[in-house]
């Protein structure tokens, strides 16, 4: 029991955090509350399921070409619909709410409402203290872990995470040392949808896929993002890790605990937030953000 809890709680916690540092970025950096970031988690998922199962693509480059669409779709949303109006935050919000409206409403329009599989990348189990675990599940894990990094790395030893992180403390102080500070929320947009595609791609095949499947995942991300502290990376990895493995423990260790996973986690977070309201790893000022 020990493995399976360990096992589920890092791919669930995994999948949330790269869904949580992405949300997390946009937040930001580019000071917007995109509530279709899990949108395109889902639209992700499909593109495999298309490439995959309809078009019969091997399923590495499925995930590859989903990853690919995904991050099209999320610069061409952002140029289209947020960079307009991203100075009014109320409006962004309810602009991203309908586009992931949009993206459900399509994809019941064309393949119902009926729960989709996608096969495993990786077929084939192993077996850990009397406990299956799909090759599946340790690569989601695996993926996650080095994606988590890879953004780490970016941010913290590249040029290109220097200038994301001048204009996270201060679009106006980083615009006049010459950040093109449009572009660089055009560049978050598309890691973000980058890592959301990212997740769906491993994750999608140990999980079942439906046009509602976006909205569990947002609430605990806005869970995860909250409960570390906004606009901290770290704390948006550490909240959805403290929330995947409370549902992991929930789902098997309570009866029916499937259907309390995501209460118990919100319980959680607020019982945290009460004590400390700027999260885990909260900030007091704009310039510790990231």
């Amino acid at each position: 029991m020990l493995v399976a809890i360990l096992v589920n709680g890092l791919l669930y916690g995994g999948t949330y955090a790269l869904l949580a540092v992405g949300f997390s970025l946009v937040f930001g950096v580019a000071k917007i509350v995109n509530m279709s970031h899990t949108g395109f988690y889902m639209v992700g998922a499909y593109l495999v399921f298309i490439a995959s199962s309809m078009m019969g693509l091997p399923l590495l480059l499925s995930g590859l070409l989903a990853v690919i669409i995904s991050a099209l779709l999320g610069l061409i949303s952002y140029k289209l619909c947020f960079d307009r109006i991203k100075e009014q935050g109320t409006a962004v919000m309810i602009v991203s709410v309908g586009l992931a409206l949009l993206f459900q409403e399509l994809l019941l329009l064309l393949f119902g409402g009926s729960y989709k599989g996608i096969s495993h990348f990786v077929p084939g189990f192993v077996t850990m203290s009397g406990y299956q675990i799909s090759y599946q599940s340790l690569l989601a894990i695996g993926v996650s872990a080095i994606s988590l990094t890879a953004v780490w790395l970016l941010l913290s030893k590249t040029m290109l995470g220097i200038a994301i992180r001048a204009v996270a403390e201060d679009r106006e102080a980083a615009s006049l040392m010459g950040f093109n500070v449009s572009r660089i929320g055009m560049i978050i947009m598309g890691i973000s949808v980058v890592l959301a595609a990212v997740a769906s791609s491993v994750a999608a095949p140990v999980f079942t896929i439906n046009p509602l499947m976006w909205l569990h995942p947002l609430v605990i991300v806005l869970a995860a993002v909250i409960l570390g502290g906004l606009g901290s990376i770290k704390g948006s990895v550490a909240g959805a890790l403290i929330l995947g493995f409370t549902e992991s423990m929930v789902t098997l260790l309570v009866p029916k605990g499937g259907y309390l996973g995501g209460a118990v986690s919100l319980s959680i977070m607020i019982v945290i937030l009460m004590i400390r309201p700027e999260g885990l790893f909260g900030v007091v000022f704009e310039e510790e953000r990231l």
